[in-house]
């Protein structure tokens, strides 16, 4: 379990023993954020209709920064829709730096691509969610996301890729 810091400084594990598994968010920050209202104020009116909302869920390893450090990014995107309209947008990424320490190597990968967005998606809901609300609509509660299918959908896209064989001229 870990303890914020002292003075604003990265989060402390007390009960921590040397050789353990160790994962620590160092910083949690917004990189980019972006929504669009197009037809306000038309858009604010009720409607007789809900919008379908559709939103998308990505994960990336930006870049490792140190050798047990890794800046992780989430990022969502989503849109609302009324009879082919669009009703708002936003884009979201939100990223963190984790310390990862005395993990394994064959499972390094999946705890960097599903722990660290889990740690991250209940700030990213609350950043959209206040956006939403902020552009006039009542605010967007996004379901939890299952990491782990998320990652194992990916590592399968990634194998099929891989197994595709190229043609070349």
């Amino acid at each position: 379990m870990a303890t914020p810091g002292g003075n604003g400084g990265p989060a402390q594990t007390p009960s921590a023993q040397p050789g353990q598994a160790q994962l620590a968010i160092l910083r949690q920050y917004i990189k980019n954020l972006s929504f669009k209202n197009p037809n306000a104020p038309r858009s604010l009116s009720p409607s007789d209709k809900p919008p379908a909302i559709n939103v998308q869920v990505n994960v990336a390893v930006v870049q490792q920064l140190a050798q047990t450090e890794y800046e992780v990014a989430l990022k969502l995107e989503g849109k609302a829709e009324n009879a082919g309209s669009v009703v708002f947008a936003f884009e979201l990424t939100f990223a963190g730096v984790f310390r990862v320490q005395n993990v394994p190597a064959e499972t390094l990968r999946p705890l960097v691509m599903i722990e660290c967005p889990r740690l991250l998606f209940p700030f990213a809901r609350e950043i959209v969610a206040n956006a939403v609300r902020n552009g006039g609509f009542p605010p967007l509660l996004l379901d939890p996301v299952d990491f782990v299918a998320l990652y194992q959908q990916r590592m399968a896209q990634m194998r099929a890729a891989q197994s595709t064989p190229t043609t070349q001229t």
